[in-house]
């Protein structure tokens, strides 16, 4: 993965992420020596995220096959939360 130093980015702004990206999907923005940040390109962004929310379904999927879940209405659902929240 490609690093781009924090000033780099600040003399070459947005075309030193471009150049960045030509090689990979992901480059890291480093702060005086720190890797502090990742930016990529948006389809990357836009495939992360639909992995992301399929593993969500898949693990709410396998609570509902276990009977990990309330049945209550709103407003039962509401003093629990906040019950919780004291």
């Amino acid at each position: 993965m490609k690093t781009i130093a924090a000033n780099e980015l600040k003399t070459r702004g947005v075309s030193s992420i471009e150049k960045a990206l030509e090689n990979g999907a992901e480059a890291i923005i480093s702060v005086r020596g720190q890797d502090r940040y990742v930016v990529m390109d948006m389809k990357e962004y836009n495939r992360l995220r639909v992995c992301e929310l399929e593993a969500a379904l898949y693990e709410t999927r396998q609570q509902l096959s276990r009977g990990e879940f309330l049945e209550e209405s709103v407003d039962e659902h509401l003093a629990r939360i906040r019950k919780t929240a004291e």
